[in-house]
């Protein structure tokens, strides 16, 4: 009597210990899919800005046409990769996208009129504030998805993983470099003035609104 209540308690706590793993694993899960909808909003956002910032653009410097098609098309590769919902096929495009986005504000610079504009100034602004929260948001997804990733490779996790079909999100992986939007500071701009900051691309540096930013793609697979 006394073995079978053991073997009883036993079976107890694993039923337990498997169960609170299971949930754990469950939650770690929907933090990361939450993480990755906000990205998505984001660089939907993103992508809906750029079609008016280029047309802006191109009615002062209508002989930079390249340049023009080059975003055009990093835009449409990035909305067709985001379609996949796989960020490792989402960053790679994205940062092709910033990269377009640096020429595009690289040639701004050359036209200081476009400072009266005012739809450029806020597209400008807009564009901006939304990098950053594609930062913010990449920053926070990819720290979900390292412990969702960790806690299936750890026991009994890992048995629950297997048993349910719980599989590993890739990570978010975009640089400074590639995700900031150069900031174009006209001659005597509130810019310029302001933030004493000069015009052109930013310096490159480590990883970089989830996070962020845009088909609309979803979460992650499990």
């Amino acid at each position: 009597m006394a073995v079978l209540i053991v073997v009883v308690v036993i079976v107890v706590i694993l039923g337990f210990a498997l169960w609170a793993a299971f949930n754990g694993l469950v939650r770690k899960r929907n933090r990361t899919q939450e993480a990755w909808s906000e990205i998505d909003v984001e660089l939907k956002r993103r992508h809906d800005l750029i079609p008016n910032l280029v047309s802006t653009v191109e009615g002062y410097a209508t002989h930079e046409k390249g340049t023009f098609e080059a975003v055009t098309k990093a835009r449409a590769d990035a909305v067709s990769a985001g379609a996949t919902g796989d960020p490792a096929k989402i960053a790679p495009a994205e940062n092709v996208l910033s990269g377009a986005l640096r020429s595009l504000f690289a040639v701004a610079e050359n036209y200081p009129q476009l400072r009266a504009v005012e739809s450029f100034t806020q597209l400008q602004e807009t564009l901006t504030a939304t990098e950053d929260k594609i930062e913010f948001a990449r920053r926070y997804y990819n720290t979900s998805a390292r412990d969702f990733n960790t806690a299936l490779q750890t026991f009994p996790r890992n048995l629950i993983a297997g048993m349910f079909s719980f599989k590993p999100v890739g990570f978010f992986g975009a640089d400074d470099s590639d995700r900031a939007v150069p900031q174009v500071n006209f001659p005597g701009s509130s810019n310029a003035s302001s933030t004493g900051a000069t015009s052109g691309p930013p310096p490159a540096g480590e990883s970089s609104g989830p996070p962020d930013v845009s088909g609309s793609s979803g979460p992650p697979n499990q």
